[in-house]
């Protein structure tokens, strides 16, 4: 396969990946066996993204991909998702910058961030004040 087209393909797994944060339908774009990097931990297994994409309590209504890169293995992307708290109605927007490696078709690694203290604001669920060390 030339170098475009598995590039090509990369940024279609991730994209499918994502998508699943909306329609809740997760693709088998995922590795059994996933090593998952990011807000101080490592841990690995599908289980991980399946619950981050079931969240009780939150429906993601909309998703921007703000920006996508392959480079060889690796998909490295920058997206906005528009949250709604079930309970309350309140809505806000989550950035997050992740990056993916892929074998044969399926996310085998991944690692990033997201605005985790920016969503519970948004949502009400912490105090909108400024923080105080």
């Amino acid at each position: 396969m030339a170098d475009g087209d598995e590039r090509a393909r990369n940024v279609e797994v991730v994209r499918r990946y994502l998508r699943t944060f909306v329609t809740k339908d997760l693709a088998e774009v995922v590795d059994e066996d996933v090593a998952i990097y990011g807000s101080g931990t490592a841990v690995r297994g599908r289980r991980w993204p399946e619950a981050a994409v079931s969240s009780p309590g939150l429906t993601v209504l909309d998703q921007e991909v703000v920006e996508i890169f392959a480079a060889e293995d690796r998909v490295v992307v920058s997206i906005a998702q528009t949250y709604r708290r079930d309970a309350t109605g309140a809505t806000t927007v989550q950035s997050a910058c992740k990056m993916y490696r892929l074998a044969g078709g399926r996310i085998v690694e991944f690692w990033g961030e997201q605005d985790t203290y920016g969503l519970l604001r948004g949502l009400g669920l912490v105090p909108d004040d400024p923080i105080t060390f």
